[in-house]
């Protein structure tokens, strides 16, 4: 079986260009651009943590200039993305709406035995739905019998939304203030969506081509997570046919040595030039999710710290990524004070690569852009490991 060699320079290029980080604009500027992204990556993943701006506004505005949030919210009202809980929770094309019924039956078949009360409870809120329209957790009765114990510990009526929102008898659109609004599929999936679900071979194959678009070059440990929903190493099994049949590519990284690593041939000639702007991420990036890949192909260990002890972070609750062409050059871990209007930088950390001024200056502008983005005016910056890279960004902002 061949396989392609490919140096560490090469698929740090495919994999940028996977993600959309090549050039800034990669897939263009304005609301199409934004429909472009999410429909090239596939799935965009939902945060709720508000230390900067949300990971899925974050994510598009990484990738496409001016960035405006409404848009997120036009293209799900014209019924062009969705969303739904894959391996977390996000936004997908909604051209894919069927490949979203497997979960959405794994959740169903998965599901622990209800007791009677509990399938009273789901029927009397789908009835209510049925019959008023769209409503949110606050619209129903607060049915908590005791005490609540911590944040995932929902009460009966939240739970049962929950519920019927995972196996698909409800869906969910968002407020301007990100809460969530429960509606039937009917209301929200347009009448020519395609809306057989797919036997569990096709489910497969949409994964692992789906994955490889948006990763570039992938393990299929990778693979296998997006879609643990497959069962009897499906995912293997048709992941090896697709190389059979040349619609995936066996790839071998050089001085790398690593599981069986898969590419789509599209990739074998392409020409990719990076750009040389800073691109400041979101934890949450389809770049960063999956640690072993950011140490394999970038040598950079990275981990969110928000879900760390205080005592053990390294660098800070909220530590972003900050590339430029195909290095992390540095972490910035921040956050926006709304109230105040500025942008607070805890801590600046420079990655032990050289900067030229070129590049500092285009960390000025990236940060410069990133207060924008999250409505700050003023920038402040309490502290980093290198003085003279300080002292020029400050100097530059």
């Amino acid at each position: 079986m061949n396989q392609l060699i490919l140096t560490r320079s090469q698929a740090r290029k495919i994999i940028l260009h996977a993600a959309g980080l090549s050039q800034r604009a990669q897939f263009g500027k304005g609301r199409e651009a934004v429909y472009k992204l999410i429909d090239h990556l596939g799935f965009i993943q939902i945060d709720t943590n508000y230390t900067v701006e949300r990971a899925h506004h974050h994510v598009i505005a990484s990738r496409v200039p001016d960035y405006k949030l409404e848009w997120l919210d036009e293209l799900r009202a014209d019924g062009r993305i969705f969303e739904f809980f894959t391996s977390d929770s996000g936004y997908l094309p909604m051209h894919d709406f069927r490949f979203s019924l497997p979960v959405k039956e794994s959740f169903l078949s998965g599901r622990k035995t209800l007791t009677q009360a509990e399938i009273n409870l789901m029927n009397r809120v789908l009835d209510r739905i049925t019959r008023e329209g769209p409503l949110m957790v606050k619209d129903f009765e607060n049915d908590r019998m005791e005490a609540s114990s911590g944040w995932w510990d929902w009460r009966p009526s939240k739970v049962a939304l929950e519920r019927l929102y995972l196996d698909g008898r409800l869906m969910t659109t968002r407020t301007k203030s990100f809460q969530k609004v429960y509606d039937l599929p009917m209301n929200i999936i347009p009448d020519d969506i395609d809306r057989m679900e797919p036997t569990p071979a096709e489910f497969a194959r949409h994964v692992i081509l789906r994955t490889l678009k948006s990763l570039g070059i992938a393990y299929a440990k990778e693979m296998a997570w997006r879609a643990h929903y497959v069962k009897n190493n499906l995912i293997k099994m048709e992941l090896a046919k697709l190389v059979e049949e040349g619609e995936v590519c066996l790839v071998m990284i050089e001085g790398l040595k690593t599981a069986p690593l898969y590419m789509l041939p599209g990739y074998k000639n392409k020409k990719i030039r990076l750009s040389d702007e800073a691109f400041i991420l979101s934890p949450f990036d389809v770049l960063n999710v999956f640690r072993h890949r950011l140490k394999d192909f970038f040598d950079f260990d990275y981990q969110i710290e928000c879900f760390v002890p205080q005592a053990k972070r390294k660098y800070g609750y909220f530590s972003l990524p900050v590339l430029i062409g195909d290095t992390f050059v540095a972490r910035m871990d921040s956050k926006a004070d709304r109230k105040q209007a500025v942008l607070i930088i805890h801590n600046l950390h420079f990655e032990t690569v050289k900067l030229s001024k070129t590049m500092v200056v285009s960390i000025i502008d990236a940060i410069k852009t990133f207060a924008r983005f999250n409505q700050c005016q003023d920038i402040t910056i309490k502290k980093s490991n290198n003085k003279q890279h300080l002292k020029a960004i400050k100097e530059g902002l």
